[in-house]
C-alpha cells in the first residue's frame, strides 16, 4: 500500500519506517526542511535503538522516502497518517493547531478519495472535527474523505519493537471501508508475515498481537486514559516509597508482593523520581482538561500529578539534609535523560533537579550517555563529562538521576577513591543499598531503608577492584 506520514518527529519516524519495514511504500514529511535534508542525508535527529538501521535499510529497498513537499506526499498516499505534534497549552489543553494546519492541506491536495488515520495523541472527539475541517475545507472535485483514528503505543526506548511486536493495534473506525483498509495497513503486522530484522530482540514474536476496533471517539480516550493510568500506578508506587520510609519498610519488598497479583501485575511500580517525558505529563494534563469540560470529577488524575510533581522537593530534600549547605559544594550528576535508551530530556526531572542545585550556588557536573549534546543547550553552565568516572572526581555528591544501566556496572570501587565525600544520593532506586554500605558508601534512595537490610534481597558483590554495586 503507499502511505503517506506527515510528521517526522519521534511517532512520525517509528510509524514511517515501521509501516515501511512491513512491506509499504512510505513517503513522510515535515515542515522542518532541514530535518527533510537531514533524515535524505541519512541523520536521525533522534536516538531510538534500531532505528537508524532500519531507516537505511528502507531507504536502500525504496520502500521509504522523504520530501519537503508536503502537498507531494498527501498526493501520493492512499492513507495519511497524521503524526504532528500536539504540545500543551498553557492551560494543560493539547495544542491542536498543528492537527487543524495538516487537515486543511489534505483538503487542498488531495485529488483522490483518502483515508486520514489521525496517529498523534489527541483529545476524545478529536476525530469529529478533523471530519468536519476537511469537509469544509476540501476543493469542490468530489473527493471522499474518511478519518479513522490509530493511537500509538510507544514507549521511547523501545519504540522499534513495540511497532513490530505491539501486544495490541487499535483503529478507531465509522465505516467498513476504513476498517478494511486499516487491517490490511497492518496485515504483516497482526500476522507476524514481514522478516523480522535480526538485530531486534524477542524475535520472532510468541504471540501474535490483537487487533482492537472501536469508534473513533473510544479509540482517541483509550490512548489517553491508558497513559494516565499507568501514570496513576506510578505516583502510587511513589506514595507506598513515602510511607515504607516513614515506618521503617522496603518498597522493593513491598511492591514485589503486591506485583504478584495478576489484577495488579509489576509493571510501573517503581519507585523513584517519577515520571517525566513529553508523553505522559501532558496526557494526563490533557486528560484532565477533557474530564473537567465534560463535568467528570478528574480528583484521581489531579492527586497523581500532584505527587509526581513533588518528587523532586522530596528528592532536594535528600540532598540538603545530606549535604546541610549546598552551595559551593561539587555536584555530579548521572543521567540526564527522563529514562534510559533515549535522548529525550522534556520534562526530564534532571532539568529541574540541576536548575534548582545552581541556583543555591552549587557546581554541577553531569554525564548522559546520550543527551548531553541535548542539555547543554538549555544548562550552558553546567560542566559535561564524556566520561562518568571524571563525574565522580572531587564531588561532594553523585546523583542518579537516570536508570541507564551502565551506571550499574560502573566500578563503583574508583568512584569512592576519587569522591571528596563517597556520598551517592539514587534517584532511580538503580543501585544495590547493601552492596554501596560495604563499599563504604552513604547512600540513599527512594523507600529503601539502608539500616535495615534483608540479605535474600542483596545479590554479592562482584570481586576484586572493579566491584560493582549491582541492582
Amino acid at each position: 500500500m503507499r502511505i503517506s506520514v506527515i510528521g517526522c518527529g519521534y511517532v512520525g519516524l517509528v510509524t514511517g519506517t515501521g509501516l515501511a519495514e512491513a512491506g509499504h511504500h512510505v513517503i513522510c514529511t515535515d515542515n522542518d526542511p532541514e530535518r527533510i535534508a537531514a533524515l535524505k542525508a541519512g541523520v536521525i535527529p533522534i536516538y531510538e535503538p534500531h532505528l537508524d538501521t532500519m531507516l537505511v535499510s528502507n531507504r536502500r529497498a525504496q520502500r521509504l522516502s522523504f520530501t519537503s513537499d508536503a502537498g507531494e506526499a498527501v498526493r501520493e498516499g492512499e492513507a495519511i497518517f497524521i503524526c504532528v505534534g500536539t504540545p500543551p497549552l498553557e492551560t494543560g489543553e493539547a495544542d491542536l493547531s498543528a492537527i487543524d494546519n495538516v487537515a486543511r492541506l489534505i483538503a487542498a491536495e488531495a485529488c483522490e478519495s483518502k483515508l486520514v488515520v489521525e496517529k498523534s495523541t489527541v483529545p476524545a472527539q478529536t476525530g469529529q472535527q478533523l471530519k468536519r475541517v476537511l469537509e469544509v475545507y476540501r476543493r469542490n472535485t468530489g473527493v471522499e474523505f474518511r478519518v479513522a483514528s490509530n493511537p500509538e503505543f510507544l514507549r521511547e526506548g523501545t519504540a522499534v519493537e513495540d511497532f513490530l511486536h505491539p501486544d495490541r493495534v487499535v483503529i478507531g473506525v465509522e465505516d467498513e471501508a476504513s476498517e478494511k483498509q486499516l487491517r490490511e495497513v497492518y496485515r504483516p503486522i497482526l500476522e507476524q508475515r514481514f522478516k523480522c530484522p535480526v538485530h531486534l530482540s524477542g524475535c520472532p514474536s510468541t504471540q501474535s498481537p490483537r487487533l482492537v476496533v472501536t469508534t473513533i471517539n473510544s479509540a482517541e480516550l483509550i490512548k489517553h486514559a491508558s497513559n494516565s493510568f499507568l501514570a496513576m500506578k506510578i505516583s502510587y508506587a511513589n506514595m507506598i516509597a513515602d510511607m515504607c520510609e516513614k515506618v521503617g519498610a522496603n518498597i522493593q519488598e513491598v511492591t514485589h508482593a503486591m506485583g504478584l497479583d495478576p489484577r495488579i501485575g509489576p509493571r510501573f511500580l517503581e519507585a523513584g523520581l517519577g515520571f517525566g517525558g513529553f508523553c505522559l505529563p501532558k496526557d494526563v494534563q490533557a486528560f484532565i482538561r477533557l474530564a473537567e469540560r465534560s463535568g467528570v470529577d478528574a480528583g484521581i488524575l489531579k492527586e497523581a500529578e500532584r505527587v509526581n510533581k513533588r518528587r523532586i522537593d522530596l528528592f532536594l530534600d535528600k540532598i540538603r539534609q545530606s549535604l546541610w549547605v549546598v552551595k559551593d559544594k561539587q555536584v555530579g550528576v548521572l543521567g540526564l535523560a527522563f529514562k534510559a535508551n533515549t535522548d529525550d530530556i522534556r520534562f526530564a526531572p534532571s532539568l529541574e533537579i540541576i536548575r534548582r542545585l545552581l541556583a543555591e550556588g552549587a557546581q554541577v557536573r553531569a554525564y548522559d550517555q546520550e543527551a548531553m549534546d541535548r542539555t547543554s543547550a538549555i544548562l550552558p553552565h553546567v560542566r559535561y563529562s564524556r566520561e562518568p568516572y571524571e563525574v565522580a572526581e572531587g564531588a561532594d555528591a553523585l546523583l542518579i538521576l537516570t536508570e541507564w544501566p551502565e551506571f550499574r556496572q560502573l566500578d563503583w570501587t574508583r568512584i569512592y577513591s576519587v569522591m571528596d565525600r563517597p556520598l551517592v544520593i539514587d534517584g532511580r532506586n538503580l543501585l544495590n543499598p547493601g552492596a554501596m554500605l560495604d563499599l563504604g558508601f552513604e547512600y540513599h534512595s527512594f523507600g529503601r531503608p539502608t539500616e535495615v537490610l534483608t540479605p535474600h534481597l542483596i545479590p554479592p558483590m562482584a570481586s576484586g577492584a572493579s566491584a560493582r554495586a549491582t541492582a
